[in-house]
C-alpha cells in the first residue's frame, strides 16, 4: 500500500506541474459567454485524454528497452525544468511568449467549428510539457499507468472547477499567475532526477 500512495502522490504532483497554465486557459474559456461551460469540461477532458493516450503509445514503444535505459528519458523533464528555470532570469522574453501563446489560442478557436474540439485543440497544443513528462514516467512505471490515468481524470475535473472559480476570483488568479511559473521549474527538475535515479544500474 505504501507504493500505491507514493505513486498516487507522484501522479498528483505530475499533473499539477504540467497543467498550471491550463488553469488560466480554462478561466478564459469560462469567461467567454459564447462558450458553454459543458464544452469547456468536455474539451479539456478530450485534450488531456489525448495527451495521455499518445504518451502511453510512445511509452509502449520504449518498453522493449532495458529499464535503466528507459530511465534515461528523465532528461526530458529535467531539461524542461532547467530551460524554464533559465527563462525566469529573462522576464523580457516572458511577455513575448505569453502574447505568442494568446495568438495561437485565438487562431485555433477561429479554425475549429466545434467548441469542444477547439478547447481540446488548445489543450493539446499547450501540452508539450505534458508529453515530455508523461512519456518517460509511463515508460518507467508502466504497471501504474491505470492509476495515473484515473488520478489525471479526477484532477482534470478539479481543474475545470478551479478554472470556473478563477473567473470570479481575481486575487487567487493573480496569486497563481505570480508564483506558479516560479515553482514549476523546480518540480520538473525534481521529477527528472527521480526518473533518472532508475538509470544508476547502467553505470
Amino acid at each position: 500500500m505504501g507504493e500505491f500512495y507514493t505513486n498516487a502522490a507522484l501522479a498528483i504532483v505530475v499533473f499539477l506541474s504540467t497543467n498550471v497554465d491550463d488553469i488560466f486557459l480554462l478561466a478564459a474559456f469560462y469567461s467567454d459567454s459564447k462558450i458553454r461551460p459543458r464544452s469547456v469540461v468536455f474539451g479539456q477532458f478530450l485534450g488531456i485524454g489525448t495527451l495521455v493516450v499518445v504518451s502511453c503509445l510512445a511509452a509502449w514503444l520504449a518498453i522493449a528497452l532495458p529499464p535503466g535505459l528507459i530511465s534515461l528519458l528523465g532528461v526530458v523533464p529535467l531539461g524542461l525544468g532547467i530551460k524554464q528555470l533559465v527563462a525566469l532570469w529573462r522576464p523580457e522574453h516572458e511577455e513575448a511568449d505569453v502574447q505568442a501563446a494568446d495568438r495561437e489560442e485565438h487562431e485555433l478557436e477561429r479554425g475549429l467549428h466545434s467548441q469542444i474540439l477547439a478547447i481540446a485543440g488548445v489543450t493539446i497544443a499547450n501540452g508539450g510539457d505534458n508529453l515530455g513528462v508523461y512519456i518517460p514516467l509511463f515508460a518507467s512505471k508502466s504497471s501504474w499507468v491505470p492509476l495515473f490515468a484515473a488520478i489525471f481524470a479526477i484532477m482534470t475535473l478539479l481543474w475545470c472547477y478551479l478554472g470556473r472559480l478563477l473567473v470570479n476570483n481575481r486575487f487567487l488568479g493573480d496569486y497563481i499567475r505570480r508564483y506558479g511559473h516560479r515553482i514549476l521549474p523546480f518540480v520538473l527538475i525534481a521529477l527528472g532526477i527521480h526518473i533518472l535515479s532508475g538509470a544508476i544500474d547502467l553505470f
